[in-house]
């Protein structure tokens, strides 16, 4: 969804309520098992929840992953990385029962699968030199 949003500019509550209709479920189902159902009602507050706040956040997640990515324009930075890169820096500083650690290895995981292996070490770097400043401030 966040992924989503860098085409449509649709704010989050606009993109909820397409995407969690029932009947977009039906449609996606067939194409990948992972659409197949719903989420369900503890699965639905997650989503939203990560969602605006990505969307509240996006400035600030923005110029973290430009501060962290030496070298790199964000804008050079393929739009999955850079939603896989906003979703784990929220997750990892406002979602309390998200460990740092998890979640970079599952933005690591998802960068890997959806924008190759190279991709994944990138995300890898950013977001280890990331959570360590993270620590540092602590």
């Amino acid at each position: 969804m966040i992924f989503g949003q860098s085409f449509t500019g649709a704010d989050s509550a606009e993109t909820l309520e397409r995407l969690l209709e029932p009947g977009y479920y039906v449609t996606l189902g067939p194409e990948c098992p992972v659409y197949a159902t719903r989420p369900d009602p503890a699965q639905e507050d997650y989503i939203r929840r990560v969602l605006s706040g990505v969307q509240d956040h996006r400035e600030a997640l923005s110029r973290q992953i430009q501060t962290y990515s030496i070298g790199w324009d964000v804008g050079r930075i393929s739009r999955v990385t850079r939603a896989i890169l906003m979703l784990a820096m929220y997750e990892a500083e406002f979602v309390e029962d998200v460990p740092r650690n998890v979640a970079v290895s599952e933005a690591v995981r998802l960068a890997k699968l959806y924008d190759g292996d190279d991709t994944g070490a990138f995300v890898n770097g950013i977001l280890g030199t990331w959570a360590r400043s993270l620590e540092a401030e602590v």
